[in-house]
């Protein structure tokens, strides 16, 4: 006969403290979950084949390079790659996922909904950036645009872009060795969003791509 009573107070105690550790696991400040290790060699080929990539595919077109600035602008300059900027992070979803108006380079409003926030650490530091995603559209990908006290120095002037593909879990790996530059910065016909001012990171994120034409590694 199947019992159709609760669990035992003793059944309840214990599963009450799996629950627990389980939250303080996944989402306690800084993350204490990490992706297994890449292998170093393996990893750093791989973020150079998707630079070079990048470069070749940007050669063969006028767009959004124009021809004649290839020789000024390609091979696109970058921070080498670091591993150390390869961090674990949880995805807080957020309530009702609001729908927000960005400011773009050319002036116009660019409807976004805010998808939640990704909370990580960073060099020693618990940070947060907004994930975000075009209104109206499924969401196929985690936007998340960004500055830092690179900003208007050492990277574009107006941040810099990640893509993060979604996962089941919540839990995701944040590589800033990707980060890249908005399309505006090097063909001002684009129409790019800003940073919301909750992803302006007050540390300096010396990964991914610099400046359009700065000195540095291509």
């Amino acid at each position: 006969m199947v019992s159709r009573t609760g669990p035992s107070e003793g059944g309840r105690h214990i599963v009450f403290l799996v629950v627990v550790l389980l939250l303080a696991i996944i989402g306690a400040p800084g993350c204490t979950w990490s992706p297994s290790p890449p292998d170093e060699s393996e990893y750093l080929q791989k973020v150079q084949t998707w630079r070079a990539d990048r470069d070749r595919n940007w050669s063969e077109t006028t767009d959004p390079i124009p021809a004649e600035r290839r020789a000024e602008l390609l091979p696109l300059k970058y921070f080498p790659p670091d591993p150390s900027y390869v961090v674990p992070a949880a995805l807080r979803l957020a309530d009702e996922m609001p729908v927000v108006e960005l400011p773009t380079s050319t002036g116009e409003l660019r409807k976004m909904q805010i998808v939640g926030t990704l909370e990580f650490t960073l060099n020693g530091q618990q940070l947060s950036l907004g994930a975000l995603s075009p209104a109206g559209e499924p969401i196929r990908s985690l936007f998340v645009p960004f500055a830092d006290a690179t900003t208007k120095v050492e990277t574009y002037e107006a941040g810099r872009y990640l893509d993060i593909e979604p996962t089941a879990t919540g839990l995701y790996t944040i590589d800033f060795n990707y980060a890249y530059n908005p399309t505006c910065a090097y063909n001002k016909a684009y129409s790019c969003p800003f940073p919301p001012p909750s992803n302006r990171l007050k540390i300096a994120v010396r990964a991914g791509e610099k400046a359009p034409g700065a000195k540095g590694e291509s």
